[in-house]
């Protein structure tokens, strides 16, 4: 782990919205939870208008408590809606969007295919790399591959990396590889005890050791 890095903090990724105010009193809740970098805004398909008005509201409760908040795509609109910057899936969405971006916005760069798409991405310009995330059809790679990604990337470089926990289980290896924010996907909003304690937990796994191998001997007779 580069000693460098700040603490790790938590950034949450949103369901599909189409719907704010339902949704606005468990974001609000989940943003008291625990220490949150940024919110990523999943925006449900509609017309521009219906997705301007559902940003603004959602940014007016995250922008608040000094949350980043980020667009996943629709770049155009990000301006409009005052939010801190977009989130591009792949090398060529994250290059044709740069331009509406910076230097005054925050660029993410996800669902990088490789190493070399990541660099690029961070020669060019992103603010920080997300490994884990998966695609439209939910697929992702192998989960030991995002760790050793997110591993290599903060041992040698400076610009941020994020690693996506697609459960509960995967927040404290993924932190474990030293990057510097961990997201947590839409399986938070879904959790029986709420998302707000699924924030307060994934806060305290941030921190939390490795486990220690059990170092009683397997009292299973060999086969």
């Amino acid at each position: 782990m580069n000693p460098q890095r700040p603490r790790q903090r938590l950034y949450l990724v949103t369901p599909q919205i189409d719907d704010t105010a339902s949704f606005a009193h468990e974001l609000e809740a989940a943003l008291s939870a625990g220490d949150i970098a940024a919110v990523l805004l999943r925006l449900a398909a509609a017309d521009e208008r219906t997705l301007v008005n559902r940003a603004k509201a959602i940014a007016a409760i995250v922008q608040r408590r000094d949350v980043a908040l980020l667009l996943d795509g629709h770049t155009e609109i990000v301006g409009r809606v005052g939010a801190d910057g977009a989130h591009l899936s792949g090398i060529e969405a994250f290059a044709a969007a740069l331009a509406l971006l910076k230097p005054d916005r925050i660029a993410g760069a996800g669902a990088l295919r490789s190493r070399h798409d990541a660099m690029l991405a961070a020669e060019t310009g992103a603010d920080y790399v997300m490994f884990g995330e998966p695609d439209r059809a939910g697929r992702r790679l192998p989960f030991d591959a995002v760790l050793e990604h997110l591993t290599w990337w903060a041992e040698l470089f400076e610009v941020p990396c994020i690693g996506y926990a697609a459960s509960p289980d995967e927040i404290g290896p993924l932190a474990r590889t030293g990057a510097d924010f961990v997201a947590l996907g839409e399986w938070i909003w879904t959790q029986p005890q709420g998302a707000a304690a699924a924030v307060t937990a994934a806060a305290e796994n941030l921190g939390a050791p490795a486990p220690r191998p059990d170092p009683r001997p397997d009292p299973r007779p060999a086969s």
